[in-house]
């Protein structure tokens, strides 16, 4: 197992609807479950209380023994609600490390007809904006904060 770049906790502007509550799952949790390849259901998350939501986004996960933890306390949460443990992540593809906006950033900039994101832009942002935006471009997703990541990065004033 390898070290995951240290992330300071933070939820994003464009989270705003729903952070007081943590009703979704924000940006920072879904950056740990990925480090930890552990994929969460929305019901599952539901089922937690505040201080548990709250506790997964503050706690570190970063170095292997802090990854390895986070992942036990998230099958513990889990098995605790549900009787069951969460299934892992098969294919993890850390798009968001590339040093190239991918593919599917561009396509949803341009679906959006937000500007185009340059190389340097792209490097410019942090782990956790490029994680953002790379999650927010994928199927799944309606996209309506697409946009307001891009204004809130300040890759685009209005799209």
């Amino acid at each position: 197992m390898i070290s995951a770049p240290a992330i300071e906790t933070r939820f994003f502007a464009f989270e705003s609807d729903f952070v007081d509550s943590l009703r979704c799952i924000p940006m920072i949790v879904r950056y740990k479950l990925d480090t930890c390849r552990v994929k969460l259901q929305l019901s599952d998350w539901a089922r937690f209380s505040f201080d548990e939501k709250d506790f997964l986004a503050e706690i570190p996960c970063h170095t292997p023994a802090e990854i390895e933890a986070y992942a036990d306390y998230l099958n513990e949460l889990v098995w605790k609600y549900t009787s069951t443990v969460p299934s892992l992540l098969k294919n993890l593809d850390p798009a968001w490390t590339h040093l190239y906006v991918p593919a599917e950033v561009r396509e949803k900039a341009q679906e959006w007809n937000c500007p185009v994101i340059s190389t340097g832009q792209w490097m410019q942002l942090d782990v956790l904006e490029r994680f953002a935006l790379v999650k927010l471009s994928r199927s799944g997703h309606e996209g309506r904060n697409f946009p307001r990541a891009l204004a809130e990065f300040g890759l685009a004033t209005a799209c």
